[in-house]
């Protein structure tokens, strides 16, 4: 079958696409037929390397973890699904890809595709549905009332974030440039910060809870804002040495996760803040719940541009620039 792959990580991962054997169930496994699979930033972070310590990949790897497509084939212990069910999911974490025509997706990280969504807007939820979930009602707990910042909010998970936060009932805060104002104000945005003319820092006051979304300084200015007792969750970074433990990975690199938050850790203890860094899980369950919302449509998906099979490697590219309004998804049947 046809998949796009990257053959080695560092500068020159040699992305593209390749013949790789259809994959095989195992009893817990479903076979699906791939319709369309979602991009997040972390698909152009991996070939470098970047997470080559944390996620294991037998290479050459396929690309991508978001899926949507139709169950064709299912294992000996599958109970929930049968062939002929479209499904949406995230591979994320895995060592699997989504872009491809085949993929192999485990029963439990599966869930039914919300009937009133196509493939390319199934495809384009589960990373940024199940990460605002598993930050702001698990990590959190926000709840009506509270506030939460949301920085770049006209981007994949800000879309979506944005959403989920409003659901909960909490006032958002949120960044974006000139031209993306009135998107964030429709997708429930509060308070609204151009970042060309404002810094947020200066502007926002008494939050409760702050979703990382933006590299360097950024998540250091978000401690300004935030009243005692506030949490910042961050899903870029830095890592910290709670993740290396909760992974059970070795003592070197909790030594190193610990270095590399020491910054953001001794802020926030001076302003009676927490921080930590989530790493999504794939989660069907969580995900059949995003669904309800989806069908019900007090979240909507937010889809920039839709690239065909064939230009996968140019959606990679494009998404790159990170200029993209929602998310970025391959169309592969």
């Amino acid at each position: 079958m046809k998949a796009l792959t990257f053959k080695r990580y560092g500068k020159s991962p040699e992305i593209g696409f390749s013949e790789v054997p259809r994959p095989t169930l195992k009893p817990d496994d479903l076979l699906v037929q791939v319709h369309a699979a979602g991009l997040n930033p972390i698909d152009n972070m991996i070939p470098t390397g970047t997470f080559k310590p944390v996620l294991k990949f037998q290479l050459p790897a396929t690309l991508g973890s978001d899926i949507a497509g139709v169950v064709i084939e299912v294992g000996s212990r599958v109970t929930r699904f049968k062939p002929g069910d479209a499904i949406f999911a995230s591979l994320f974490d895995l060592g699997r890809g989504s872009i491809a025509e085949f993929a192999v997706v485990p029963e439990s990280v599966a869930a039914l595709k919300p009937a009133n969504l196509d493939f390319v807007q199934a495809a384009s939820i589960p990373m940024v549905g199940l990460t605002s979930w598993q930050a702001l009602k698990e990590r959190t707990g926000l709840r009506a009332g509270q506030k939460v910042f949301i920085p770049a909010g006209a981007g994949g998970i800000g879309t979506f974030a944005i959403q989920l936060a409003k659901h909960f009932g909490a006032m958002v805060g949120t960044t974006t440039s000139t031209g993306n104002v009135q998107l964030v104000k429709r997708l429930g945005a509060d308070e609204v910060v151009d970042y060309k003319k404002q810094e947020f820092e200066k502007v926002l006051r008494s939050y409760d809870v702050v979703l990382g979304t933006l590299r360097g300084e950024t998540i250091e200015k978000t401690i300004d804002i935030l009243q005692r007792g506030g949490k910042i969750v961050s899903l870029i970074g830095p890592l910290d040495a709670a993740f290396a433990r909760a992974r059970r990975l070795n003592f070197v690199l909790e030594l190193v996760f610990a270095l590399m938050s020491r910054k953001i850790m001794r802020l926030a203890r001076k302003r009676d803040v927490t921080y930590s860094f989530l790493f999504v899980r794939p989660d069907g369950d969580q995900l059949t719940e995003i669904g309800d919302l989806l069908k019900s449509e007090r979240v909507r998906p937010v889809i920039d541009k839709v690239f065909p099979f064939e230009q996968a490697k140019e959606a990679l590219d494009y998404l790159a620039q990170g200029r993209a309004k929602g998310k970025v998804v391959v169309q592969i049947k």
